[in-house]
């Protein structure tokens, strides 16, 4: 059974207003679709059911992300070892997942959330080491935003911290994000398929979903056009920090 086919229809309208609010800052941003949405829908179903509803439609959202941004071939020459390392880490936290579904993954996102933001308002997320190690470091945090996308939903932190760390354009940043989020949610869906009892009906049952997301995203998209990187990153801040807050009252409610 679907676990959208348990919902109330006022759950399920709070689940289409959560995707379609999750879908446009996706647009605004190249990030925080499933940031915002894993934990606000897992205020009405179990996480784990919560991260298999967004799946497809975060799929779709990212092809939409990288039709929508330019020079994805040039971003995939630049760091083509990006997904390589975040499919080993997709991979490897996909079966930790389905091992443990009930650790803590959520509270050591919201610790790299933090700690982001702290060397940031201090002037410290460049790094002068990642610039002079760009693929070990690369390989290093890829791995992480494979770990958490399929752990906790979230692979967009470690990313942020990667290529803001470089001093990357928005319209860079936000194709390197979508270099990492393609292949580990087509990992999640594989292993979720294959291993986590998630049939072809369930998955066809979040296609509405999916709908929703690229009408909402194509708004956040127009929105997006000729913000500068001082706002963009500014908007960053805000959509990590709200969010953070987000998952740790999320996190204290369910205990």
């Amino acid at each position: 059974m679907s676990p959208l086919e348990v919902l109330t229809p006022a759950l399920l309208l709070w689940v289409v207003v959560v995707v379609a609010v999750a879908a446009w800052v996706y647009g605004v941003l190249g990030v925080g679709l499933p940031l915002i949405a894993t934990p606000l829908l897992a205020l009405v179903m179990p996480l784990q059911d919560a991260v298999i509803v967004l799946v497809v439609p975060v799929l779709v959202a990212i092809f939409v992300s990288i039709w929508s941004v330019p020079d994805f071939l040039g971003t995939l020459k630049r760091f083509w070892f990006m997904p390589v390392a975040a499919f080993v880490g997709a991979a490897i936290g996909a079966q930790l997942f389905i091992r443990a579904p009930h650790f803590p993954y959520a509270l050591v996102l919201v610790g790299a959330i933090f700690m982001w933001l702290w060397l940031d308002w201090h002037g410290k997320s460049e790094s002068a080491w990642m610039k002079r190690h760009v693929v070990a470091s690369g390989l290093l945090f890829g791995f992480a935003a494979g770990m958490f996308e399929t752990t906790a939903n979230v692979a967009s932190p470690p990313l942020i911290a990667y290529y803001a760390g470089l001093g990357l354009a928005p319209v860079a940043m936000i194709q390197g994000f979508n270099l990492c989020f393609l292949p580990g949610k087509a990992t999640q869906f594989v292993t979720f398929t294959l291993l986590g009892g998630v049939t072809m009906t369930q998955w066809a049952m979040t296609v509405p979903l999916a709908a929703v997301t690229v009408i909402a995203q194509k708004r956040g998209i127009r929105a997006r056009e000729g913000v500068d990187p001082k706002t963009y990153r500014q908007w960053l801040r805000v959509a990590l920090g709200a969010m953070a807050v987000v998952i740790l009252t999320q996190y204290a409610l369910d205990r």
